[in-house]
């Protein structure tokens, strides 16, 4: 696969987190509390502007579920691996409201992760 562009989204952001498989994979499920391996992009929902990419660095990352942002341990289940899925975060499922010291707080953020590995 190739890094994917993310389409800008016209419209209010959604209030809840948003799943689009963009490519069904055919291998191991990722499931709850386990860890993967991805390679992703994330982009602001309201400027469209990129602001983290493991395809940039040139490297997938492995971490387990439960360190990660909700949206993240929400929205990569059932992933199965080969798998692409877009998902778009509302703020309090990402970094937290405005003010809560991110620098993304208060943002809704898309993400489109590529699932290349799986285990429980």
């Amino acid at each position: 696969m190739t890094k994917p562009e993310i389409e800008f989204q016209e419209g209010p952001a959604p209030t809840a987190l948003a799943i689009n498989d963009l490519v069904v994979g055919e291998g191991a499920e990722a499931v709850p509390g386990g860890t993967v391996e991805v390679h992703y992009v994330g982009v602001d929902f309201e400027s469209g502007e990129e602001f983290d990419s493991s395809w940039n660095r040139g490297e997938s990352i492995h971490f387990p579920l439960r360190g990660l942002i909700k949206g993240w341990q929400d929205g990569i289940p059932g992933m199965k691996v080969g798998g692409r899925r877009q998902l778009t975060i509302p703020p309090e499922l990402a970094y937290g409201l405005a003010g809560a010291g991110h620098q993304l707080s208060g943002k809704t953020l898309v993400f489109v992760i590529d699932l290349l590995d799986a285990k429980e």
